[in-house]
């Protein structure tokens, strides 16, 4: 399984937030703290908008912030909502109705051996939150010189 950069954006975008909760952030310092395209991060603070991840502000003294706080967003719920397909392999999207993509589809174990796998892949990151997974390493580098250190 890889995930795609949307889903790895998404996430890095609320690691940073989780660790400035202190003050609002903007998509600038945050694109640039990364070294990402700020139009492509709007499309994805938008999803996180969307999402219930992310609260915006807008208009002067405005930025992004977490809706609620880190130890309450689940890692597997992200990429749940970021990830717009899970399918393994193609008979994994089979649609009722429609012709399957392989001949051994209705007989065949591999496909509830990735089920499986991929079960499991979720449970993990299902057992993490955004606190979980922010290391005060992780804190340091994303809190630059004059910011206020973040509580978690």
């Amino acid at each position: 399984m890889r995930l795609t950069l949307h889903t790895d954006y998404a996430l890095r975008t609320l690691m940073y937030l989780a660790v400035h909760t202190e003050r609002l952030s903007s998509i600038r310092e945050i694109a640039t703290t990364y070294g990402i395209s700020e139009n492509h991060l709007m499309k994805i603070i938008h999803r996180l908008g969307l999402g219930g991840f992310i609260e915006t502000v807008r208009g002067r003294g405005g930025g992004l912030r977490l809706a609620r706080p880190a130890a309450t967003i689940r890692i597997g719920d992200v990429v749940r909502f970021t990830e717009d397909d899970m399918a393994l392999v193609s008979c994994m999207q089979m649609e009722p109705g429609k012709d399957a993509p392989c001949i051994l589809a209705d007989a065949c174990r591999l496909r509830g051996v990735l089920g499986q796998a991929m079960g499991s892949f979720m449970a993990v990151l299902d057992s993490h939150t955004l606190a979980d997974v922010i290391t005060p390493a992780e804190r340091q580098r994303l809190t630059r010189p004059g910011d206020t250190q973040a509580a978690t």
